[in-house]
C-alpha cells in the first residue's frame, strides 16, 4: 500500500495553483492538476511534466469531476481572479464559484478526502472594519460589476460550510489577500504586474484615483506556505492569509519605479467602480493557529518579481518585432 498522498488541484495551471502544485510535489504528494486554461497557462506547469508524481487534465470543473484512485486532498483554486478577467468572464466566474465548488465538494465527499476552498479578501468588499477580521461579514455590492467575483466566493464559502455541517466533509477556507510573484500575467490588470511592466517599458505608470487607496501585498511563497499549513490544521472556519503591512498604491508605484531604475512618470486615472479603499488582513488567527506569518520582505519579493517580468517584457518586444 502506497503512503503517497494524492492531491487534486483545480485551477492548478494558474498563478497560485501552479505554485501550490510545486509545493505539494516538494511535500511528496502525487498531484493531479485540473484546469480548463481559461486564465491559466501550460507555461506555468510545463516544468512539472517530467515529475512522475504530476499529471495534468485539461478540464472544466463545472462538470462532473472524476479522478480514479484514492484522493486525500482537494484544493479548489479554479476561478478567474483579477478584475480584468472577471469583468470579461462574468458568467464563467459565477459558474466556477457555484457549480465548480459544488462539483469539487461532491468529488471530495465521494473520495472521503479533505477540501480547501481558495476564497478571497474580496468577501469583505469595501470594508467598514479595519483591519479585516474573519468575523466581519463584509460590505459587498451584489449587483455591481465586481459582484460576480465577490458573490461567487461568498456563495462558495456558504456551500463549503454546508458540506461540512450537513455531510461531515472535512473542509478548510482560506481568504487570500493581494498576492504577487512570478507567473502573474503581464496583462492581468492587477497593480503589481501593471506597474512593473509599465516601469520596465518606460511608460507612464497608471495609478487609479489619487493613489491613496491601500493594499497589503504578500509574496507568493509565503502565501502558499500559509495555505498548506491551513489544510493540514484542524480549523474549519475561514482564515485570512496575507501580509498585514499596508501601503498606498501611490507608494507602491513609487517603490516599483525606484526598484526598476525607471524614468516613468506617475499618472492618475479614474477609480474603478466599487474599488475597495482599504485592504489589510488581521492575521491573528494565522499566527496563533498555524504559527504562520509572512517572511519575505516586500523589497526582496518585488526584486524577484521584477526579474521575472523583465523576461516577459523582453519576449513581448521580440514578438512585436516579428
Amino acid at each position: 500500500m502506497s503512503n503517497v498522498k494524492t492531491s487534486v488541484v483545480t485551477g492548478g495551471a494558474g498563478f497560485l495553483g501552479s505554485h501550490l502544485c510545486e509545493q505539494l510535489l516538494r511535500e511528496d504528494h502525487r498531484v493531479v492538476c485540473l484546469d480548463n486554461l481559461l486564465t491559466g497557462s501550460i507555461d506555468n506547469i510545463q516544468h512539472l511534466f517530467t515529475n512522475k508524481n504530476f499529471s495534468f487534465i485539461h478540464y472544466d470543473v463545472t462538470n462532473f469531476i472524476h479522478v480514479p484512485g484514492d484522493v486525500q486532498y482537494v484544493w479548489h483554486f479554479a476561478s478567474p481572479a483579477s478584475p480584468i478577467d472577471y469583468l470579461k468572464l462574468p458568467i464563467q466566474t459565477l459558474k466556477v464559484g457555484s457549480l465548480g465548488t459544488h462539483k469539487a465538494l461532491g468529488f471530495t465527499k465521494a473520495k472521503n478526502a479533505r477540501f480547501l476552498l481558495a476564497s478571497t479578501s474580496e468577501c469583505y468588499g469595501d470594508p467598514e472594519v479595519h483591519p479585516q477580521v474573519e468575523e466581519y461579514w463584509g460590505n459587498v455590492n451584489p449587483v455591481g460589476p465586481r459582484g460576480v467575483y465577490d458573490e461567487a466566493k461568498r456563495f462558495a464559502e456558504a456551500m463549503t460550510m454546508a458540506y461540512h455541517r450537513f455531510h461531515g466533509v472535512e473542509t478548510r477556507i482560506v481568504r487570500i489577500f493581494n498576492t504577487y510573484g512570478e507567473r502573474m500575467r503581464i496583462h492581468d490588470g492587477r497593480a503589481i504586474p501593471t506597474f512593473v511592466s509599465q516601469a520596465l517599458r518606460g511608460e507612464d505608470v497608471t495609478v487609479f484615483g489619487d493613489g491613496s487607496q491601500t493594499r497589503s501585498v504578500c509574496y507568493v511563497s509565503d502565501l502558499i506556505d500559509g495555505i498548506y499549513r491551513l489544510m493540514m490544521s484542524d480549523y474549519v472556519m475561514p482564515v485570512n492569509i496575507g501580509n498585514p503591512e499596508e501601503l498606498t498604491m501611490l507608494d507602491l508605484a513609487k517603490e516599483i519605479i525606484e526598484l526598476t531604475n525607471s524614468k516613468s512618470k506617475i499618472i492618475f486615472t479614474e477609480l474603478p467602480v466599487d474599488d475597495p479603499k482599504i485592504r489589510q488582513p488581521d492575521i491573528t488567527k494565522a499566527r496563533t493557529l498555524l504559527q504562520w506569518e509572512p517572511k519575505v520582505k516586500r523589497n526582496e519579493g518585488l526584486k524577484k518579481t521584477i526579474e521575472y517580468f523583465k523576461g516577459k517584457v523582453k519576449s513581448e518586444k521580440v514578438e512585436s518585432i516579428k
